[in-house]
């Protein structure tokens, strides 16, 4: 298994979320990960709320650094769901990705984003595809 400043390394040329976005890893473990962004004007939709893709795109970042530890293979996203379930006016977003299942070839994990007064922003179902190094 890849440590968190082995999947730092790893994840800093996922130039779209952790450049653009400004996600950071904040802790990994075995199927799990957590991340973390804070939202400024440019993450913003007409109404001055975090839009939704950057939500998902934090969401899906935190997916990719919980499946992706794993030294035989590399995992990509299959399938992805995920439900707004309140604005996202905080000044920081917290992803957590948790491994439901995880087969030969395909694994399954449940995310969650909240804000920092622990506000649920968003739940996501993601399945994602083992591929062999």
């Amino acid at each position: 298994m890849y440590s968190k400043e082995e999947l730092i390394e790893f994840f800093k040329d996922d130039i779209f979320a952790t450049k653009l976005l400004g996600a950071k890893i904040l802790d990994v473990k075995d199927g799990y990960a957590k991340c973390v962004f804070n939202p400024n004007e440019n993450h913003k939709n007409a109404k001055g709320v975090t839009m939704g893709g950057a939500i998902f795109t934090l969401a899906d970042f935190t997916f990719a650094v919980a499946t992706n530890q794993n030294e035989e293979y590399y995992t990509v996203s299959t399938t992805s769901n995920i439900s707004f379930l309140n604005p996202g006016f905080g000044k920081t977003l917290y992803a957590e990705a948790t491994k439901i299942r995880d087969g030969k070839t395909i694994c399954f994990y449940d995310v969650i984003v909240y804000d920092e007064n622990d506000k649920l922003i968003a739940k996501g179902n993601m399945c994602g595809t083992h591929i062999k190094k």
